[in-house]
């Protein structure tokens, strides 16, 4: 089963969603900065706001069609959803929460469905609580196990797991790829977190300013980033602009010179970059040394001051004037066994390949 969503929808008079999108069996995640409109796409999908124009379906089931004046109410689309604010009912357990929507069912089936999934999120012993004496946790499991319980054809998740620690999450994420593996239905996964992206998504959409700017797998989308948006939403923290200056065919590398500096460096070939390129660069991924570092495989070699070093987290951020303001990422240990300070000149060195080019 396929969800397809073709929707346009003005949401004000400077924003409007238009998109076209395929959401195959598996889990799909929805990614880009706070305002794009993915929240407004899950909403039109379900049926909790009108498109102006457009069509949803779900294979052969259409949800919504402007023209042909369809317009499902969300009770019968048969697509769950769960957004991070969880709404459950105080005055229900945990069970009369899940089995909520299944009043209409026989007893025996409501039963059944209730102890499967109470046993796939792990939830079976608090059944009888209420959600006031259930962890976070084990309240995120609930509102899954609820919209899942109703054996939706497609799901839609909204940021579900932004408010838990990171040992809740992987749990969590662990037992929707086993109950998806299982059933193989279309989730749309709205997420800010680069994990989750790597860990959930089959597939992921780029949204920006309401429309789709990359679609790909995870790793051909946030490894391979080709626009200056999807570099800066992957965790490129040095994005430098710059020109290329030579094409080598033969060794599948070009040289780019960065803007208002005379620091060149050797990068991928990419044969659709025009002269003026972005060079993307993780600042996990360079390495400094105090001395002018000899024999090493790396091409670009750079030489440079620190103007400051701070401490964010386990992480000690450098900010190294190269003629160019380079952002580099070290350990504690790596920075005070080099007695790294403000004013040390230092070399960084970067490979080729850790260089991506954006192109706009």
């Amino acid at each position: 089963m396929s969800l397809h969503a073709v929707l346009r929808r003005r949401v004000s008079s400077t924003f409007q969603i238009d998109v076209d999108i395929e959401v195959p069996p598996g889990i799909t995640i929805l990614f880009g900065p706070s305002g794009s409109g993915k929240t407004g796409i899950l909403r039109c999908i379900a049926g909790l706001s009108r498109p102006d124009a457009g069509r949803i379906s779900l294979d052969e089931t259409v949800l919504f069609d402007r023209q042909a004046a369809i317009d499902l109410p969300p009770q019968q689309r048969r697509v769950g959803l769960v957004f991070q604010q969880l709404a459950l009912f105080p005055h229900l357990t945990v069970a009369a929460n899940i089995e909520y929507g299944l009043r209409g069912l026989p007893q025996d089936e409501r039963t059944r469905r209730l102890a499967s999934i109470a046993e796939s999120f792990h939830i079976a012993d608090i059944l009888p609580r209420y959600p006031g004496q259930t962890s976070g946790g084990e309240r995120q499991r609930t509102a899954l196990a609820r919209a899942l319980v109703m054996e939706p054809s497609a799901l839609l998740l909204d940021e579900p797991l932004t408010a838990l620690d990171y040992r809740i999450q992987s749990r969590i994420i662990d037992d929707l790829r086993r109950w998806n593996e299982a059933r193989r239905i279309p989730m749309l996964y709205v997420t800010h977190a680069h994990r989750e992206v790597y860990a959930l998504g089959d597939r992921m959409i780029v949204m920006d300013q309401g429309r789709v700017v990359a679609t790909g797998t995870p790793h051909e989308v946030l490894d391979s980033p080709r626009t200056l948006l999807v570099a800066a939403l992957a965790g490129f923290e040095n994005l430098l602009s710059g020109r290329v200056t030579h094409r080598r065919e033969d060794t599948g590398t070009m040289l780019v010179r960065l803007d208002d500096s005379d620091v060149d460096l050797e990068v991928p070939l990419t044969e659709s970059a025009g002269n003026g390129v972005t060079v993307a660069i993780r600042a996990g991924d360079i390495l400094v040394a105090v001395a002018p570092p000899l024999g090493i495989s790396a091409r670009n070699v750079i030489e440079g001051t620190i103007d400051t070093l701070n401490r964010e987290g386990p992480t000690i951020v450098a900010r190294v004037n190269a003629g160019v303001t380079v952002v580099v990422h070290l350990t504690p240990a790596s920075a005070e066994e080099l007695h790294l300070c403000h004013g040390s000149q230092v070399w960084l060195i970067i490979k080729t390949y850790s260089c991506r080019i954006a192109t706009a």
